[in-house]
């Protein structure tokens, strides 16, 4: 018995060792004296004993291991690597690496997580977000601008010029605002809020135009010259990136630049000059963003260089330059039409244009560093402009859709409280939470100078997913209200831009199923980029103790993944007490599990996971949940934890958390090899899968929540622009909630009334004059209940037009009725 008690005791203190990550030598001395004991205490054969200090002489020892296990090991690992390409490679060295590393170690820390500054605004750019924003707000009307004039108005041109919308992020020293990465996100997400056309105006000069390009890259004589244009919109820059043969594979775009000697004007001078070095630029672009109105032209192509006029190598790489739009050649101008979408949106072409050297973003030092430019700064703007208009479209659909569903009443109650209709309005909520949540922790991390890019795929995909799903939920609660488009239905403009959104900055099924894992697997995992960087430079020594650390580190997150597992992981310590500290056990239990399964996956399909995009994309699934689970609980701590956001906290967390776990059931479910499948399952399901989605009462508390003013709901639409106008058509919600939550208890006294036969009228404004004659109600409850009913039926009422004249006025016969 004593050596079955000691094999135990040696497996659990091996366990433990395992599961608190300490040094091999430990687990190598504990195995030792194991050994010894049985050797001498129990007589067992000395060869045994043997055979496991030559074992763990070659684990221990460097010089022996790398001539034994590693060396070996080196020389089939660089065989089996499949090689990066250029642009593969510039897109695992941009950017940086942040929180997302921590839930790649299958142990994060919440201390950490919770020492990130809560993003805030400056008095400045609080000034400007309630002032020169909310007049802008104001100034727009959507209808108008995506139905008549396809255009937003001169006099908002105007002001979003004069007022440094275009400079927000361009620095203090050149004539721009210089806000916060936050400040920036929360101006878009007001003005989305109001005008999608607006917000992408606004959003694509301050992180997708060359003003950033210019910022981190351009030449003193670049930035002195444009960043002041650009800041006060004398210049209105776009990019072209994408062309018609190649859109997700940006690497391979088919534009070309000939380096040459040649002559050109200078548009901006009129200068002409002769016999310059510079480059023959051929080129076709689409679908570029204020590409028919720009003054500058950021233009993407590849170099060649056959003449070798600027050295020794002929295929230069991607190179960005800034051309004039005026320039000799260049053809812009005409116009797509994105959905029902009115932002300026086109094509641009031109064949054998020549532009001097100088024209290359950053100069001639810069040449082939594009790729890796646009990299860095699209992982910059993945994290603001399209998350940002989907957490303005979370917010209007909590907003509106609440409302309307207290306003809109069926059978003597208000719809919200159908519990189908509940049921969506909880859906509406915790998503916005979600989104809102995901871009602020991504917002600290790019306030603090990282560039998170793994993190701003993450921030792309779901963002824009949870907007269609919430877009699409709000529809149905809505209606009919929501399907005759006019002036009045302020979610079907948003609902047919969506595809936009899903489609530009990265296609969502490319950023699934290939760049969130793929770049995360490499970037964020804390090993897997030594070991490559090691295969590729040839280095065995910086090979072998990455190899060591990572087998160590699969071994630790597969003991972590049992116990946690059995034990539910109530034995972590939580950083917190109360309702969300077991949100935090079950984040450190699923963020092992994750590790493990990556180091699995990678291990038994090695290079082929690359193409096994659907498991590649439940891998991305898992990390991108574990990073909302843990951005709603940073969200909640921020705000001060309050009570009346429990179930936003708790739908956003549980949420994420059973989505992670189906994204594992799934991923194990089509593994190919089913015996490593089945293992691994018992590994992170020892007592199968225990989590559940959140409890139906979560999202009722939710809804009632959004279909009153409440302090909640006040925080979850914070950053919405709300127009005070009684006929505004967003406007009058407010008005109109109020007005029937007052009048609530007297219309069910009224009802009462007609159903006990005291009220005897046909229509409903005759019954409620008859209460009034009869005394069942007094003179000023007469008044609320008319003010209350127009107001519900101005929001309830759809337009309508005159069936004969093309692009009417909206019928107004409505109006007078009550």
């Amino acid at each position: 018995m004593s050596i079955f008690i000691c094999i135990i005791a040696i497996v659990v203190l091996l366990g433990a060792l395992a599961y608190s990550r300490a040094p091999l030598w430990w687990s190598s001395l504990l195995l030792l004296v194991g050994a010894a004991f049985a050797v001498f205490q129990q007589g067992a054969n000395p060869i045994w004993a043997g055979i496991l200090l030559a074992v763990l002489i070659v684990l221990n020892l460097k010089p022996i291991r790398r001539i034994v296990l590693t060396g070996p090991l080196f020389g089939v690992f660089r065989k089996i690597t499949p090689a990066m390409s250029q642009t593969e490679q510039e897109a695992v060295d941009a950017g940086t690496v942040w929180w997302d590393r921590d839930l790649f170690s299958g142990k994060p820390d919440f201390a950490k997580l919770h020492q990130y500054n809560a993003p805030k605004l400056s008095a400045e750019e609080e000034a400007f977000l309630n002032g020169p924003t909310e007049t802008l707000c104001a100034m727009l009307n959507d209808w108008e601008i995506t139905q008549k004039t396809k255009d937003l108005p001169p006099e908002a041109w105007d002001f979003i010029k004069k007022n440094g919308f275009l400079g927000l992020i361009i620095k203090k020293e050149f004539g721009g605002k210089e806000f916060s990465n936050y400040a920036h996100a929360r101006v878009v997400t007001k003005i989305a809020t109001r005008s999608g056309s607006a917000a992408v105006t606004v959003m694509v000069p301050n992180s997708l135009g060359p003003g950033e390009l210019l910022q981190h890259y351009g030449t003193a004589e670049q930035k002195n010259y444009y960043l002041p244009r650009l800041a006060i919109g004398e210049e209105i820059p776009c990019f072209a990136l994408t062309s018609p043969e190649a859109g997700s594979d940006a690497g391979g775009i088919p534009d070309f630049g000939i380096v040459t000697r040649g002559s050109y004007t200078d548009p901006r001078t009129g200068v002409f000059y002769d016999n310059v070095l510079g480059i023959r630029l051929t080129w076709e672009k689409r679908y570029i963003t204020l590409g028919p109105v720009a003054t500058i032209l950021g233009l993407a192509f590849k170099l060649y260089d056959p003449e070798q006029l600027l050295g020794d190598k002929e295929d230069i790489g991607i190179t960005c330059a800034l051309i004039p739009t005026t320039h000799e050649g260049v053809e812009i101008g005409r116009r797509h039409y994105p959905g029902t979408s009115a932002f300026q949106n086109g094509p641009n072409w031109g064949k054998d244009v020549f532009i001097p050297m100088d024209w290359v973003i950053g100069g001639q030092d810069f040449v082939g560093k594009g790729w890796k430019m646009l990299v860095e700064c699209l992982s910059v703007g993945r994290c603001i402009s399209l998350p940002a208009m989907s957490v303005a479209t979370g917010m209007l659909a909590s907003y509106t859709t609440g409302a309307y569903a207290r306003i809109r009443s069926q059978f003597g109650l208000s719809i919200g409280r159908f519990e189908g209709v509940d049921e969506a309005l909880g859906r509406i909520g915790g998503y916005t939470y979600q989104m809102d949540a995901a871009q602020r922790l991504a917002l600290t991390a790019l306030d603090s100078g990282e560039k998170p890019s793994v993190i701003s795929g993450i921030l792309k995909y779901h963002n824009t997913e949870k907007m269609r799903k919430t877009l699409n939920d709000a529809m149905d609660v809505h209606g009919g209200k929501a399907v005759c488009i006019g002036p009045r239905n302020y979610l079907a403009l948003g609902y047919h831009a969506i595809p936009v959104a899903i489609t530009v900055e990265g296609a969502n099924i490319l950023t699934r199923s290939m760049i969130i894992f793929g770049q995360g697997a490499i970037r964020s995992h804390p090993f897997v980029l030594r070991e490559l960087k090691a295969a590729m430079s040839k280095d065995l020594v910086a090979f072998d103790d990455a190899v060591m650390g990572h087998i160590g580190f699969a071994i630790s997150n597969m003991v972590r993944s049992i116990w946690l597992g059995l034990t539910g992981a109530r034995f972590v310590v939580a950083p917190v007490d109360g309702p969300t500290a077991q949100n935090y056990r079950d984040i450190v239990r699923f963020s092992s599990a994750f590790a493990f399964l990556a180091d699995m996956g990678m291990a038994t399909l090695g290079g082929s996971l690359k193409f096994k995009e659907k498991l590649s994309a439940r891998l991305g699934d898992m990390l991108s949940n574990l990073y909302i689970a843990t951005a709603a609980l940073k969200k909640f701590h921020d705000d001060g934890q309050p009570k009346e956001d429990r179930p936003l906290v708790r739908w956003a967390v549980e949420t994420a958390l059973y989505d992670c776990q189906e994204a594992m059931h799934g991923f194990l479910a089509n593994h190919p090899n089913r015996a490593i499948a089945w293992f691994a399952r018992r590994v992170v399901f020892p007592c199968g899968m225990t989590l559940a989605q959140p409890a139906d009462r979560v999202g009722t508390r939710i809804a009632r929540n959004l279909m009153e003013p409440s302090a909640s709901r006040d925080r979850l639409v914070q950053f919405m622009y709300r127009s005070p106008d009684e006929t505004d058509s967003v406007g009058v919600l407010e008005h109109a909630l109020k007005a029937v939550i007052a009048t609530e208890g007297i219309e069910s006294k009224l009802r009462r009334a007609q159903r006990e036969g005291q009220l005897k009228s046909i229509t409903a404004k005759a019954r409620l004059q008859e209460a009034l004659s009869l005394g069942l109600i007094t003179t000023d409850e007469h008044a609320e209940i008319v003010r209350a009913r127009r107001l519900k039926r101005e929001v309830i009422m759809v337009d309508d037009f005159d069936a004969h004249l093309e692009n009417a006025d909206v019928d107004a016969i409505h109006r007078s009725i009550v």
